[in-house]
C-alpha cells in the first residue's frame, strides 16, 4: 500500500521540494507557475528568470502554495495565495475587509494521476486558506474538453469540492468561489 497523501505550505525549508519537483521530467520548468505572479516580465522570459520570481517570493516568506507528498517525494502542487499576491485574475469584488485566496495552477506528475491528488490539492488549499482567515477562495477552472488553462483545474473538480461558479473570465475560465467558514458574501 502507497503512503498516505499529505501536504505542506511551500516555504524556504521545502523549496528544494517544489524545485524538484518542477524540474523532474514533465514538470513545468518552463514557466515555474509564473504566468499570474508579478515579477514576470514577459511569456518569452527565460525559465531560469522564472524560476528565479518564484524562488524570491518563497524565501521573501509570500506564500505561494502547497505540495502534497507520498513519503518524502512531492507528488504534486497547488499554486493558492492570498489573491493580492497575483496580478488581475479576473474574479470578484467583495466588500471591504473580505480576505480573499485564489487556486490558479496545478500540477502532478503523469505517473501519479489519477490517484484523486489533485482533488485532494483542492481541499488541502482550502484549508490552508480557511487555516490563513481567508473568507473566501476562488478559482478559475476550465470545461474537461478545453483546449487550453487545463493546469488551473477543471469545472466538475471545483463543483465537487463545494464551489459554485458566480461569472466567466473570457472565452474559457469560469469564475468559481467557495466561502469559509462563517464568512457569507
Amino acid at each position: 500500500m502507497a503512503d498516505p497523501i499529505r501536504f505542506r505550505a511551500v516555504g524556504p525549508g521545502n523549496w528544494p521540494d517544489l524545485a524538484r519537483l518542477f524540474e523532474a521530467r514533465g514538470g513545468p520548468k518552463y514557466c515555474w507557475c509564473t504566468l499570474w505572479r508579478p515579477g514576470r516580465k514577459s511569456d518569452r522570459q527565460d525559465p531560469a528568470c522564472k524560476r528565479s520570481v518564484l524562488r524570491r517570493a518563497v524565501l521573501g516568506g509570500t506564500p505561494v502554495g502547497l505540495l502534497a507528498y507520498s513519503g518524502p517525494e512531492p507528488v504534486g502542487w497547488c499554486s493558492v495565495a492570498p489573491r493580492e499576491t497575483f496580478r488581475d485574475l479576473g474574479g470578484g469584488a467583495y466588500a471591504a475587509g473580505i480576505s480573499v485566496w485564489a487556486v490558479v495552477c496545478f500540477f502532478v506528475p503523469r505517473p501519479m494521476r489519477r490517484q484523486r491528488i489533485q482533488t485532494q490539492l483542492l481541499d488541502a488549499a482550502c484549508e490552508l486558506a480557511t487555516e490563513a482567515g481567508a473568507d473566501v477562495i476562488e478559482g478559475y477552472p476550465v470545461d474537461p474538453g478545453s483546449p487550453s488553462y487545463r493546469f488551473m483545474g477543471l469545472v466538475p473538480t471545483f463543483r465537487a469540492a463545494g464551489f459554485e461558479e458566480f461569472g466567466r473570465i473570457g472565452k474559457r475560465r469560469h469564475a468559481m468561489r467557495r466561502w469559509l467558514g462563517a464568512a457569507r458574501g
